[in-house]
């Protein structure tokens, strides 16, 4: 199966209309070419380091921007500990300490899962120029899992 993409109409020497593609593409070939109009585009990343060894933090965190929106996407390597109340957390360092001060980061969401590749859109009024590095902190315990400077 085939999908046409550009399409031209011609008229025949009957006087009926002819419609011509022009290209032609795959299904796979359209959504390839579909995603790709869709750019998306790494601002900063970083690699996760552990901060409380109880709780190993590994994989990669970048910020990405994708149809004018940004989002935090860590990759499927990540991992962390679970625990109560884990949130992802977005602080002015460059290395995030064990335990946070109310000051120094801004809540961004809830941990959707402790394993894998997972994607959090980020608020067109947060100025990522004042955060650092992403942070995966229990808010119970105020206890920092692991970090990843951007």
């Amino acid at each position: 199966a085939s999908a046409v993409l550009f399409s031209s109409l011609v008229a025949t020497s009957l006087g009926t209309p002819l419609v011509m593609p022009l290209m032609t593409a795959t299904p796979a070939q359209a959504q390839q070419m579909a995603e790709k109009s869709h750019t998306m585009m790494a601002m900063r990343s970083g690699n996760f380091v552990t901060v409380e060894q109880d709780h190993p933090t590994a994989g990669q965190a970048k910020i990405v921007t994708s149809n004018g929106k940004k989002y935090l996407e860590f990759d499927r390597a990540f991992t962390t500990a679970q625990g109560p109340d884990v949130q992802i957390v977005l602080y002015r360092g460059n290395s995030v300490p064990v335990k946070l001060a109310q000051k120094d980061y801004l809540t961004l969401a809830k941990l959707q899962k402790f394993d894998g590749a997972q994607r959090y859109e980020i608020p067109a009024n947060v100025n990522l120029h004042d955060f650092k590095a992403v942070g995966i902190w229990c808010k119970k315990f105020n206890v920092t899992f692991g970090y990843a400077a951007l």
